[in-house]
This record gives structure tokens, C-alpha cells and sequence, in this order.
């Protein structure tokens, strides 16, 4: 129920999984009926969701004006004035069985270290505007980290429309009317468009968007509303000129109320501020985000209303809730589409039979629980960590009383320099790592076993691996060239890959 990218990305998994079961697969979505389609910034696994489907890279590339990333850049976060990289990648090389960050803790209390980042491959070739593929070698720097895209979130729903009509899924033009519920069950039973035509399936995706269709409006599943935490509930969205070089990474600035986005394509720069209605006016907010664009606005502002939160069950009987239908985390690390790829992951995994056992449905639930409270805490993370009080907005954060999961982890952190593992989520250690020293959350002591090293061992060792790292990136193209070199560039080739 719905297209856009989630719906899309649904049934083309959904088809591609079954294309040898007797499964018929019918998408129902309105042309009167706009998608949000500003989810133009992914994270490495959509690399994932793409190499299952067998999509030549090229050829998404080229279809949805697609760039490389290689990590998020930060603005004014800590302090005014501070920048740092979150990479796809870890810092470094383990020293000795232990991860790199901490004997670079070691060589910051002696007053010895560069910037962390100057030993992080992807952060290097980031700051430089380069990129290549990494290499395959384990043993050569150019090994040490991931990547994702860039891309044009409404042309990516319409690559993945194509793939998906390919392989039998069926579109149902119109909107729903009227749903009809099982006298017995509750559950979804069929669904009336306003052509007359009557949808009915045993199981049922909501991609609705916001609007929930049939997990709330239907199903009156409930909302958890995680404002208290995370209060931005508004956002501007505008695309400009493309202009200058070709960045690598998304930017997020911090601003006065909220933080504004920049995200460079191929053939435009997507733009957007997201920020609280409590601390500023939808007309400064607009008046705010055009004066802080690189070149002129291709279209007027997109206003977007959101609560941030999640369904209180994500699956409610017969229905699955994927996308802005399930929840909405502001896009400050780019998690909602690997939000929508988690859900459809785990609908794969656990995928019922005409019973619906509530097992099923309740582990669904834990697991997809887990993953958006995992985000909520990574994000929150960037506003608790800051120095800033200039305005009413971060003097909120500095006042604000974390979860008892966050808060638990950053105390942990600051003893001496430890990370809590979690079994699901999606950000790993040196991810926490980048927010943390890049919002100037220093631990007050560093793992002891890093003293097993002597002094002089370890200036050397640091020292050669930032010379490692300077010479692999001056071996690195241009980003926009290496688009070019590889064919990638969005004039030329066929929308489908072929199957492997």
C-alpha cells in the first residue's frame, strides 16, 4: 500500500525472494497522492540491498544521478567553528590486538597525535574530494572502510518500479477509499479504491507514509512519540544548482534551531533544514536555508510535518508497516532508508504463512523495537554531545535528561574510552567513536594495555600510518572523475541489470 521508495523497494524484494512461489505481489498507489522523496542519503548497506536484487551498480548509478559517499561531515556540532567526518570506516589499524582510537588517546594526553582523522583512510580521501573502490587487499589501507550513495530518492522509486514490474509485481492506480476489516480476526480483509476496485490479499505492506493507512487509520495500532528526546518536528526541502566540486559525503550544520543538510548528485544539490517549531518560525526557518544555499534554488521550499517516533507494533495483525508508515527518525545519519531495507530484511527473514503466529509478529516487533531505539540514541547523541548554549534550542540540550540506554553508554565511554556492543543496530563502535572525540567528549583514561607499547614504538607506528594514509590519497582520482572513468555518469546505459 503506497510506492515511493519504500513501496517500491518492498515489492521488488518481496518478488525477487518469491519469483519461484506461487505469490502475487500488487502494489496500490495514487498519482494524486505526492511521496515525501527527499531520502537522498543512504548508508552502506543499500549496497546490500542492491547486490541481492543483482542491480549493476553503473546502471543504478547512472538511472538516479547518483555520487559516491563516504561519510557524513559535521558543522558546528561540539562548538561553533567545529568540523568533523563520520566515516564508513574504522580509524586506523588495531595496534597490538587493540582498536587504534586508543592508543591515539594515549598520544592526545602526551600532546603528540595529529587529528584523529588524519589516520582514518575514508576521512582523508573524503576531505580530499576523491574516492576509489576500496581494494580487496586486507592488508593495504585502502581496505579499510565502506560506502554508499548519493542518489535522487524519486528516481530511485521509479528504477526500482521497472525492476519490479519486470518480475510480475502489479500496480494498482487509485486511492483507497474504504478498508474493510475481518469481522472475526481484525484483520485487513480488503481494500476499495475510488475507481470501485476492490484490493484484497492476506498480507498487507503499509508504505502509506506518514498517513499510517492502514496500520493506524485502520488498524488504530498507537504511536510512541519520542519528541521529549528528539523535538524537531518540522523540515524544509529544496534542491539547488550544482556548483563546484563534487563532495564525497553529506553535510549536516548545526544551526540555531535544528541543522540544515547538503546533499551533492550528479545533476543537483538537495538541501533542507531541519529544526523545531518551538525555537523558530516557519518563515525564518525558509528565510534561513535559502540564504545558506552554495547556488540558486532549482524550486521553491517543500514544507514537511513530522512527530519523531515509531508505530507501538510495527506489524498489527495482518500488516507491516515499512517506511514513514512505521516511524520517522529525523535524517541526521541518513537512517531512513536503511530503516525501510532493515524492515523489509526482517519481513524476509520471519515471513509468515496464511496462521499469522503471534511469535512471529512479536519477534518482528523486538527486533525492528530495538533498531529504531538504537537510532534514536545515536542521533540524540549528536545534540547531547555539545559545548553549545548560544541559543534556546542547545541550552534544551544541555539540560536534558537522556535515556537510561545513552546514558549508560556515554558514562561508559567517558571512564576510559569503552563501547557497549549490541547485538542489533547499525552503527558499530567507530561510529560512536567519530561523534564522540568529534564532539569533543574526551574519556578520562584510555585502555591500560596500551602502556605495554613502548613510547618511541608508538610515535613511529602512529607516524607511519599517517604517512601510509597521505600517499594512498594522493593515489586516489577525483571523485567526479573516477564517476566518469568508470562509466557511471548518468547519460548513457540501460535502466536493468541483467540476472546473475
Amino acid at each position: 500500500m503506497g510506492g515511493g521508495t519504500a513501496g517500491w523497494m518492498a515489492a521488488s524484494a518481496l518478488a525477487h525472494e518469491f519469483k519461484r512461489l506461487p505469490i502475487s505481489i500488487t502494489l496500490v498507489e495514487s498519482d494524486e497522492i505526492g511521496t515525501v522523496g527527499v531520502g537522498e542519503a543512504t548508508l552502506p548497506h543499500i549496497r546490500n540491498f542492491n547486490t541481492a536484487l543483482n542491480i549493476d551498480e553503473v546502471t543504478f548509478m547512472k538511472a538516479t544521478e547518483a555520487t559516491f559517499k563516504l561519510g557524513i561531515e559535521f558543522c558546528n556540532w561540539g562548538r561553533i567553528g567545529d568540523r568533523y567526518i563520520h566515516p564508513f570506516g574504522d580509524y586506523g589499524e588495531k595496534i597490538d590486538g587493540i582498536p587504534f582510537y586508543q592508543h591515539w588517546l594515549r598520544l592526545q594526553k602526551l600532546g603528540l597525535a595529529s587529528r584523529l582523522d588524519d589516520y582514518a583512510f575514508p576521512t582523508s580521501i573524503a576531505e580530499a574530494n576523491r574516492f576509489r573502490h576500496p581494494s580487496t587487499d586486507p592488508t593495504r589501507i585502502e581496505s579499510t572502510y565502506g560506502y554508499a550513495y548519493q542518489f535522487d530518492a524519486t528516481r530511485y522509486a521509479a528504477f526500482l518500479r521497472q525492476f519490479a514490474e519486470a518480475r510480475g509485481v502489479v500496480r494498482r492506480q487509485g486511492k483507497v477509499v474504504d478498508t474493510r476489516l475481518d469481522a472475526e480476526t481484525g484483520h485487513v480483509a480488503a481494500l476499495t479504491l475510488d475507481s470501485g476496485e476492490v484490493v484484497a490479499a492476506d498480507l498487507y505492506v503499509d508504505c502509506s507514509g506518514f498517513r499510517g493507512l492502514l496500520i493506524e487509520q485502520a488498524l488504530k495500532t498507537g504511536y510512541d512519540d519520542w519528541s521529549q528526546w528528539l523535538p524537531c518536528n518540522r523540515a524544509l526541502a529544496v534542491p539547488c544548482e550544482s556548483r563546484g566540486t563534487l563532495t564525497p559525503f553529506t553535510r549536516a550544520t548545526a544551526l540555531e534551531a535544528g541543522w540544515q543538510w547538503r546533499i551533492p548528485l550528479q545533476h543537483r544539490t538537495g538541501n533542507g533544514y531541519v529544526y523545531c517549531s518551538s525555537f523558530i518560525s516557519d518563515e525564518d526557518a525558509s528565510r534561513r536555508l535559502l540564504g545558506n544555499l552554495d547556488a540558486p534554488a532549482l524550486a521553491d521550499p517543500r514544507q514537511l510535518y513530522f512527530t519523531t517516533g515509531r508505530r507501538k507494533k510495527l506489524w498489527n495483525r495482518n500488516v507491516v508497516a515499512i517506511g514513514l508508515a512505521a516511524g520517522f527518525l529525523e535524517p541526521l545519519e541518513s537512517t531512513s532508508i536503511h530503516l525501510i531495507q532493515e524492515g523489509i530484511s526482517e519481513l524476509l527473514h520471519i515471513f509468515p504463512d496464511k496462521r499469522f503466529l503471534q511469535s512471529d509478529i512479536d519477534e518482528y516487533n523486538r527486533r525492528m523495537g530495538v533498531n529504531f531505539e538504537r537510532v534514536r540514541d545515536f542521533l540524540l547523541l549528536h545534540y547531547a554531545a555539545t559545548q553549545r548554549d548560544d541559543t534556546e534550542m542547545w541550552r534544551h540540550f544541555r539540560n536534558l535528561k537522556l535515556p537510561d540506554s545513552l546514558e549508560e553508554k556515554i558514562q561508559i565511554w567517558l571512564t576510559r574510552g569503552q563501547l557497549i556492543r549490541y547485538e542489533f543496530g547499525v552503527f558499530l563502535p567507530p561510529s560512536w567513536v567519530a561523534v564522540m572525540l568529534g564532539q569533543n567528549l574526551l574519556p578520562r583514561h584510555y585502555d591500560p594495555r596500551v602502556d605495554r607499547m613502548a613510547h618511541d614504538t608508538l610515535v613511529q607506528n602512529a607516524e607511519g600510518l599517517r604517512q601510509r594514509v597521505n600517499a594512498a590519497v594522493s593515489a586516489t582520482p577525483d571523485h567526479k572523475d573516477y564517476i566518469r572513468q568508470m562509466g557511471a555518469a548518468s547519460d548513457t546505459g540501460p535502466l536493468i541489470a541483467q540476472a546473475v
